[in-house]
């Protein structure tokens, strides 16, 4: 009989497989019959299907069409994903004023976690003129609803000061809350803030404790952390075996410095049997991601002939992109490279420019 809330009930039981077989595109019809009488939920769902590719030919043109039929009618969820794809540019070129327009929408709905993206948004001025007042009224609105993304951004805003007064017991404050909802990253930076006093007592074994929680969930910044309390010997007795342990963990998982500080290790035998080669390696995924201290570590390689054949080009390309971001052994380096006319003609002015 063409009944709108009928058709929706139908295709949802297809969608979920509510007393029947799942089935995509028997869903994707019924929505569709439900849309096309403007059943707000049913639009929105069949723009996720489009958007998703389910039971339909992915469009994402087909899923803005639906989508903001849905998000004109005040469907919070299709205004948010509406930003989604306009900030991703799955519509042609990525759109952050239009990305910002849904997202505000949502935003002013409660939607908390456009709530959040649109601190993110005026903090980094994407999209619109770098604000932090607007950053933290976004941010401090999505927090206060116990988004955890918010209450974190909120605690690294006020442990930099960036547009408020440093306040690290203000910092702390947020970033326990992060945690009480299962932010993994805040516990890595409680953590810190303990193994430094920052707005607490200095206390590494409370610092351990929160690292220690962080990495068993496979938070690389909380197993970078313990390797390096176990590399200086910090709260724990020091130990390289511990350290390269916790380094490696975090490695695998893409994390730069711990990839550099392996280079490291190996290099210099601590903890490990030294290995110029599986220095090499680490460095390189390192370097890779544009790291200063890598490049000047994979430079003296080069510089010595440690595991490559001996380089004073290569060197000094790495010891310059290393300088350049003000890394002060790729200067120092450098300016030996000047100093002793390794690889280029000498130089004693370049020399102490870089030194």
């Amino acid at each position: 009989q063409k009944d709108p809330l009928g058709q929706y009930n139908l295709g949802k039981m297809y969608e979920f497989g509510q007393g029947v077989s799942q089935n995509y595109k028997e869903a994707s019809k019924w929505y569709q019959l439900a849309a096309d009488q403007g059943d707000t939920t049913a639009q929105f769902l069949l723009g996720k299907m489009y958007a998703n590719g389910q039971g339909v030919s992915q469009d994402y043109e087909k899923a803005v069409k639906w989508y903001e039929l849905a998000a004109e009618q005040g469907e919070v969820t299709a205004q948010f994903n509406l930003g989604k794809l306009y900030a991703e540019g799955k519509v042609g070129v990525k759109n952050y004023k239009e990305a910002i327009k849904w997202y505000r929408l949502a935003a002013e709905q409660g939607d908390t976690k456009s709530q959040s993206i649109l601190g993110s948004m005026y903090a980094e001025g994407i999209g619109v003129s770098k604000n932090y007042k607007t950053s933290i009224r976004w941010y401090m609105r999505s927090a206060e609803q116990g988004n955890a993304e918010a209450q974190s951004s909120l605690g690294r805003i006020y442990a930099e000061g960036t547009g408020v007064e440093k306040d690290y017991k203000e910092a702390i404050k947020w970033y326990r809350l992060a945690v009480e909802q299962g932010d993994i990253r805040s516990k890595s930076i409680l953590g810190s803030m303990y193994a430094e006093g920052h707005g607490v007592k200095r206390d590494y074994k409370e610092a351990i404790k929160w690292f220690v929680s962080a990495a068993k969930q496979k938070d690389p910044l909380g197993q970078y952390n313990l390797g390096e309390l176990y590399a200086k010997g910090k709260g724990v007795p020091q130990n390289y075996k511990e350290a390269i342990k916790w380094y490696r963990l975090a490695a695998n998982q893409g994390d730069t410095k711990s990839q550099s500080i392996l280079g490291e290790m190996y290099d210099f035998g601590r903890g490990v049997k030294q290995d110029y080669q599986e220095a090499i390696e680490w460095y390189r995924l390192a370097v890779k991601k544009n790291d200063a201290s890598a490049q000047s570590s994979l430079g003296l390689m080069y510089q010595y002939g440690h595991g490559v054949k001996q380089n004073y080009d290569e060197a000094l390309r790495l010891f310059y992109l290393s300088a350049v971001q003000k890394d002060s052994y790729g200067q120092s380096n450098l300016g030996y490279m000047y100093h002793k006319g390794l690889g280029v003609e000498q130089n004693h002015k370049e020399a102490i420019k870089w030194y």
